[in-house]
């Protein structure tokens, strides 16, 4: 693709924390995200996935490296909070709605100082309130909503603006099963349908498996990078991760042995069956 296809880059992003006794919350980060892309960053707590996209979004400064959103160096970037307003749109964990606003009035927030009447905000609030699917919710309070409502006007409050890119972080983490599913379908429908650029980071493999391109984080580095063909080959990537999944690979017989894998210092039939499965998924992965 052209290079004016790339919506967002790092160039060996660093990220360290504390004096002495230094983290790296990031240590070289090197990706390329394109216009209209749907992914997700995966990685357990501490991984440095939130960290990216906090400086994705322009919340907090690299150590070292580069930034790019839109075709714009983030440390050249004059005014990072108009710049942060009109070219980024943030859904958290927790959707911080103003408890006193309506959920109408909550979309339109974002656009205080933004170029526009007060009506044209209106306009676009309501069509927002739409597209969310909550038009009968549009004057209720935060505190009338249920969680996945209120997640749902996070989500049009980040639109807001028309940000060129959606960043959001654990965006299914407070709500239960059903409230998640409807969110990342909304976003989903919002990439397919609206073109929005989503980068959602998550600590959950199946919200992950929703969305187009996966990367997963180690330790303030990206440690694979895939696209999402189907939710099965997306389990069998995971097992070949797994410490399992490892030890069928590297073909650690003793404990295989003991899961019925191995027998007489070889694998067995069902050993064997499995570890070809698990290198073809690595094959394909790496191939691409």
């Amino acid at each position: 693709m052209a290079d004016n296809d790339v919506l967002v880059e790092t160039r060996n992003l660093t990220k360290i924390y504390g004096n002495g006794n230094e983290v790296r919350a990031l240590d070289g980060v090197n990706i390329a995200v394109q216009r209209g892309e749907f992914l997700a960053v995966m990685g357990p707590s501490g991984s440095g996935k939130s960290t990216l996209l906090n400086m994705l979004g322009a919340l907090d400064r690299p150590t070292s490296g580069q930034v790019l959103v839109d075709g714009h160096d983030l440390a050249a970037v004059k005014d990072l909070d108009r710049f942060r307003a009109r070219t980024v749109g943030f859904v958290f964990q927790l959707h911080n709605l103003l408890p006193t606003l309506s959920a109408l009035e909550n979309v339109m927030v974002p656009m205080q100082g933004q170029p526009g009447s007060a009506r044209e905000h209106r306009e676009r609030g309501e069509r927002l309130m739409e597209i969310v699917g909550l038009v009968d919710r549009a004057h209720h309070l935060p505190g009338q909503l249920s969680g996945g409502q209120r997640q749902r006007v996070a989500v049009a409050r980040a639109l807001a603006n028309q940000p060129s890119l959606v960043l959001a972080d654990e965006p299914t983490g407070s709500l239960d099963t059903h409230a998640g599913d409807e969110i990342m379908a909304l976003l989903a429908d919002l990439n397919a349908n609206q073109g929005a650029t989503i980068v959602v980071v998550t600590h959950d493999r199946r919200v992950a498996q929703t969305t187009r391109r996966i990367l997963s984080m180690e330790d303030g580095k990206i440690v694979d990078d895939h696209r999402v063909d189907d939710v099965l080959t997306e389990d069998l990537r995971a097992l070949a991760r797994s410490q399992l999944g490892q030890q069928l690979l590297s073909g650690q017989l003793s404990t295989l042995a003991a899961l019925g894998l191995a027998r007489d210092g070889q694998l067995t039939a069902e050993g064997e069956a499995m570890q070809e499965v698990l290198e073809r998924v690595v094959r394909t992965r790496t191939a691409r």
